[in-house]
């Protein structure tokens, strides 16, 4: 069944209609487009546009159809051109004549406008929770290392010390703010765009706040061409979607690199890896390697809708319709990533000596030995220039500050005193830290309290 036709006098081009078409792809919001057509008559019937008995014969066949659809006792009829027509088509098979008036006051423009933000708000709130767990698995592994040394790096190179609890920590941070993105789209995309019609509304009384109401939106679209041709939400989503993989692609590449033999500072559990058809030792990343590259997929969703809507002049253009593959592809594999990856995280073993000793003979306590020699009256500049002079002996010799004698320091320097052991201890080096936002592990304690109080607060309302 097409909803249009009158006017043409010979069918479409088969080539012509499968390339219009959009059922094959648009039939995963059957839900919303149920629930849309259910508060619309629901509302007819209010302003007396349609019968009691008109909208009760309407609403039951729709649920009807629902249901059957979740179950699986009705198939979507592939023939159709879209979603909507397929329901429309079923419920007048159901109901007869009255299933005719479901469409009156609306047209697909503002209803597929609709179908598609609820579905994406319901999806930005599977995301979210989701994102939710990734969250949790972070502060769980932060509660459990908060003297976990390790070397934290610039330019690929050790730095100073940090603890793994700290280093976990960037990564909620991250993961927090984009929550927090998506709780923006979700606020600022929550105006209902049924009732604006094709583009210029319609002559029927229609109540578009309380459309808006039953569909918990916040209230109607205020401009009916804006609303049905506004796909500024779903290039904020995959925007924010972009972000998200790429913390995962970051968090990802840290994963590879230090599962590889020469860090070794995770071991990953054999059920988020792979092996090799012809290396009988490899123990490969698989899962962090393909959010890294199916990081790309989502970018490129991105690029498409903001390419296909920087051209379109008011209001709805046909173009619209390739929004919904972009997204779903998107949605689906942002979803598919972040549960992989929190899995893969959870399962993962942290080889905390290996860590350490990293932290060690990396000099990342060097920073450190020339802040003794400072508070000690030596000038910064002399002072790092004489801890240059410690790390090259150190590398001549392969071993790390803590390893030297006491006459070895003064030999350099007869600055150096015995306490220079506990200036330069990796604990030393963090616990000095106390500043919020630091590594110490008071600072660390209360970040972690915070960000409990957050998700405790979240989880009461």
């Amino acid at each position: 069944m097409k909803l249009w036709g009158g006017r043409f006098t010979k069918e479409t081009d088969r080539l012509v209609n499968d390339f219009n078409a959009s059922i094959s792809f648009d039939r995963r919001f059957y839900r919303q487009d149920i629930r849309g057509s259910i508060a619309h008559v629901t509302m007819l019937a209010k302003q007396g546009i349609l019968t009691e008995e008109e909208k009760e014969q309407i609403i039951s066949g729709l649920e009807s159809i629902l249901a059957d659809l979740d179950s699986g006792a009705l198939a979507i009829d592939e023939s159709c051109e879209d979603i909507h027509s397929f329901v429309e088509a079923t419920l007048i098979e159901r109901v007869g004549d009255a299933g005719k008036k479901l469409h009156t006051g609306r047209s697909r423009n503002d209803q597929v406008a609709l179908d598609m933000k609820l579905y994406t708000r319901d999806e930005i709130g599977e995301l979210s929770a989701l994102l939710r767990k990734l969250l949790e698995t972070i502060l769980s592994i932060m509660k459990e290392n908060t003297e976990t040394y390790m070397p934290g790096f610039t330019h690929m190179q050790k730095a100073q010390p940090v603890t793994l609890a700290h280093h976990m920590g960037a990564y909620y941070e991250m993961f927090s703010r984009d929550r927090s993105r998506l709780a923006d789209i979700a606020r600022r995309m929550n105006t209902c765009p049924l009732g604006a019609g094709a583009l210029a509304g319609t002559t029927y009384p229609l109540d578009r706040d309380d459309t808006a109401r039953l569909l918990g939106f916040d209230g109607p679209a205020l401009n009916s061409m804006d609303a049905v041709s506004d796909r500024d939400y779903l290039i904020e989503l995959l925007g924010a979607l972009s972000i998200v993989m790429m913390h995962l692609s970051r968090f990802s590449e840290e994963v590879i690199i230090w599962n590889s033999n020469e860090y070794q500072f995770v071991e990953l559990d054999d059920a988020y890896s792979t092996g090799s058809s012809i290396m009988p030792q490899k123990k490969n990343p698989d899962i962090a390697e393909l959010v890294r590259g199916k990081t790309g997929r989502v970018y490129g969703a991105l690029m498409s809708l903001l390419t296909t809507m920087k051209g379109l002049p008011l209001a709805y253009n046909k173009d619209m319709q390739e929004d919904k593959e972009l997204t779903f592809d998107a949605i689906d594999t942002a979803k598919g990533c972040i549960t992989l990856f929190t899995g893969m995280l959870a399962a993962m073993k942290f080889q905390k000596e290996r860590m350490r000793e990293s932290a060690a003979k990396g000099f990342t306590n060097a920073t450190d030995a020339a802040d003794y020699l400072v508070n000690h009256g030596v000038p910064f500049r002399d002072a790092h220039a004489i801890v240059g002079q410690l790390v090259l002996f150190c590398i001549q010799r392969d071993m790390a500050l803590e390893d030297m004698t006491l006459e070895e320091f003064q030999a350099i320097s007869p600055v150096f005193q015995e306490d220079i052991y506990q200036a330069i201890d990796l604990k030393t080096c963090v616990e000095k830290r106390l500043t919020i936002g630091g590594p110490g592990k008071a600072a660390m304690e209360q970040v972690i309290a915070r960000y409990e109080r957050s998700l405790a607060e979240e989880s009461g309302n």
